[in-house]
């Protein structure tokens, strides 16, 4: 391939050093691990059957391992997704109007709702195979990680500052070369805070996704997930404790090995016309700039994708001889759309009025106001806490690298876990479950407001921030005309995508079991958790369906408003 510039790192080529031969060792002991793990997945579902999940401590590496599988298997699944259905929605406004109301339902259908409809589709692909088990887990892994990345991402797509944009168009960048060169580079840094959450997210719904269930039978997946479950079950806090320490060490692995780099890495493109002070190199990034041989492979790596995003990869366009008007085809769209909806709702009345009345869906609605109160409550005093927070650990990146497995760890926390601290306090001092079980809903989903204006923050044009400081503009007047205009896009996307997990977190956090004591706080979570217990498949599809409504309304009579504000009047 002489002649030609592709790639150019090939032509270097280095013999490994000492700290190759480390990291090779690491990663083949890595590989064989998972490899090791991997190969379980395979087996007969009559092995699984058998197969009890043992709360001693000795076991808990292997069920980490099992775990961390498909969280990063669900984490390559989502990313596949991001980078498709996001630039889909946001580059075709007819697609827009269909896949941003699908998406904002998608987040808010609760995981118990995905469980009952998706585990035997995934068990009859493999029947009789532990591997059709593996991909239902997997799949709820996906729906607690996906959505969020997917805003993200959409919402950097709508956001793009107005002279990049325009300096693409003038040299003829194509689509293909637009994308990879302006559109993913300057998501970068939200996309990267969004996918740590992405990974926490998995975690905090881990014991729901590991328990998997079509009829009578419930098959336990070997996991941390499983595990908890059953020390919940047992009351064993010794076992909780030992499951929660096994977290952590896995949280702070990746952490280290993977996300911190990553984070240093997508530090590169700010948008920003003076640099800011270059902080030190993660140890795990240094480590392999000081390979010979890792470093040319990823250098290899690194020019294979420029080279690949290089290409133009135009595609003509050949204009019809007739086109419909604009307005026209408009009104087709939309016919067809309401022709859609319209059919949906009514598969869902008759499906629902079988066997449930008027007077259930009364309730229904009536719960789910409940639950929309709770929402609203959590997302205002949780903005009102981690927006500072967010804004100061941003601008102070040395910081922020030493809360981040902190924070990561605190947002992976199950809410189950809590379950028998709520429970003995509020049994205790009689409380009422409607006010004491509420902080449950916001345990998981505060972190997605904290990590978004932390991305934010850390994006922020360093001269910008320069000019503000010379121009000694301070107190409020800096936070209302410098910093809450930069990262509001930011902050829209978390709060967004938190009210969605609010949403979903209800079926988790409006009943709280701890051995034979249940409470329970009146809301729709708490009604379709109950229904799903009950196996009211009538009752759990009425549930979902006015916790959808209830999204999508707000949704569109709040945050899509603002976020539209905030593409046509904050864009830098």
């Amino acid at each position: 391939m002489s002649g030609t510039n592709f790639p150019a790192a090939a032509r270097d080529r280095r013999l490994p050093n000492l700290f190759d031969l480390i990291a090779i060792v690491a990663l083949f002991g890595l590989f064989a691990a998972f490899g090791g793990a991997a190969r379980n997945t395979i087996a007969p579902l009559a092995a699984l059957e058998t197969s009890t999940i043992h709360l001693d401590p000795s076991y808990l590496p292997y069920y980490a391992l099992r775990t961390t599988l498909r969280m990063f298997a669900a984490l390559l699944v989502s990313l596949l997704f991001t980078f498709t259905y996001a630039p889909f929605a946001a580059k075709s406004r007819r697609a827009g109007l269909v896949m941003i109301p699908a998406l904002d339902i998608l987040q808010s259908v609760p995981i118990l709702g995905f469980l009952s409809f998706t585990v035997t589709f995934f068990m009859g692909l493999f029947p009789g195979n532990v591997i059709g088990a593996e991909l239902a887990s997997i799949f709820v892994i996906f729906t607690s990680q996906a959505w969020n990345m997917a805003f993200s991402f959409h919402q950097s797509l709508t956001t793009v500052p107005r002279d990049l944009d325009e300096a693409a168009t003038s040299f003829r960048l194509s689509a293909w070369q637009r994308f990879w060169r302006l559109e993913v580079p300057f998501a970068m840094p939200g996309l990267v805070w969004n996918t740590m959450m992405s990974m926490s997210g998995g975690w905090f719904f881990v014991t729901a996704s590991e328990a998997v269930s079509v009829g009578n039978t419930t098959w336990k997946l070997p996991g941390i997930g499983s595990y908890v479950a059953v020390a919940l079950a047992r009351r064993d806090l010794l076992a909780v404790i030992y499951a929660i320490l096994a977290m952590l060490v896995v949280i702070l692995a990746y952490d280290q090995l993977l996300f911190r780099p990553l984070v240093a890495w997508s530090a590169k493109f700010r948008f920003e016309t003076t640099a800011r002070v270059e902080e030190d190199d993660p140890w795990m990034l240094a480590l392999l700039r000081r390979t010979t041989f890792l470093a040319w492979a990823i250098d290899y790596v690194g020019s294979l994708f420029q080279w690949l995003s290089g290409r133009r990869m135009a595609i003509k366009i050949q204009t019809p001889r007739f086109a419909l008007p604009e307005r026209v085809a408009d009104i087709i769209f939309a016919g067809i759309l309401a022709a859609g909806v319209s059919w949906a709702i009514y598969r869902i009345f008759t499906f629902v009025s079988i066997s449930l009345t008027w007077h259930d869906l009364v309730i229904s609605l009536g719960l789910g106001a409940i639950t929309l109160l709770r929402v609203i409550v959590l997302i205002a005093l949780a903005s009102a806490l981690w927006v500072p927070v967010g804004v100061w650990l941003g601008l102070r990146p040395k910081w922020a690298k030493r809360v981040q497995p902190v924070v990561q760890f605190l947002a992976a926390f199950p809410a189950n876990l809590f379950f028998p601290v709520f429970v003995v306090v509020i049994v205790r001092f009689h409380l009422i479950p409607d006010i004491w079980l509420t902080p449950l809903m916001i345990l998981g989903t505060q972190w997605y407001i904290l990590f978004n204006v932390i991305a934010g923050a850390s994006a922020f044009p360093g001269d910008l921030l320069e000019v503000s400081q010379n121009f000694r503009v301070k107190g409020w007047l800096w936070w209302r005309r410098v910093i809450l205009p930069g990262i509001f896009p930011y902050f829209i996307t978390g709060a967004l995508t938190a009210s969605g997990g609010a949403w979903n977190a209800a079926i988790v956090a409006e009943v709280a079991q701890w051995g034979d004591t249940t409470l329970t706080a009146h809301g729709l979570g708490a009604y379709i958790a109950q229904a799903t217990v009950a196996g009211d498949t009538a009752r759990i599809v009425l549930g979902v369906a006015v916790m959808s409504l209830y999204v999508v309304v707000i949704n569109r009579l709040l945050w899509r408003r603002l976020a539209a504000y905030a593409s046509r009047r904050l864009v830098m």
